[in-house]
């Protein structure tokens, strides 16, 4: 099945979804990872909308730890791909995304974590209309 080839697994699971390891991320956009949901195969009702972080902010630059790195068993940072929780407003730009703590897939071998960046600059709910493009 597609959908056992295409999952991702997070090992410590998704920060107050401990107990949900696989996702299979489903793209909006054909052949874009712009925004798409992350939809748990153990819960069906439960899915999330994750975006790519560096359609929003160019100079996003997340850095991770050693242990980060041990955990998904990247060999290099080309290896990763990184997306960020969004939490759905009333209209776009009221819409927030969490920059401080993205999830990073190993799109290798479909190991996947969420991380706490250890950066100021970064928020846990920046609005989209900060963002170029953002709509009010």
């Amino acid at each position: 099945m597609d959908k056992e080839r295409e999952y991702i697994e997070f090992e410590e699971g998704i920060f107050g979804f401990e107990d949900r390891k696989k996702f299979i991320p489903i793209m909006l956009e054909e052949d874009s990872d712009a925004v798409l949901y992350l939809q748990s195969l153990e819960e069906e009702e439960l899915s999330f909308v994750i975006m790519n972080p560096f359609m929003l902010k160019e100079d996003y630059e997340p850095v991770l730890g050693e242990d980060d790195y041990k955990a998904l068993d990247a060999s290099s940072p080309e290896d990763l791909s990184y997306y960020v929780f969004c939490v759905v407003g009333d209209t776009v730009g009221e819409s927030k995304v969490n920059l401080k703590c993205p999830i990073v897939v190993n799109h290798v071998n479909r190991k996947a974590r969420q991380v706490i960046l250890d950066s100021e600059e970064y928020g846990f709910r920046h609005l989209l209309k900060e963002f170029k493009g953002g709509e009010a």
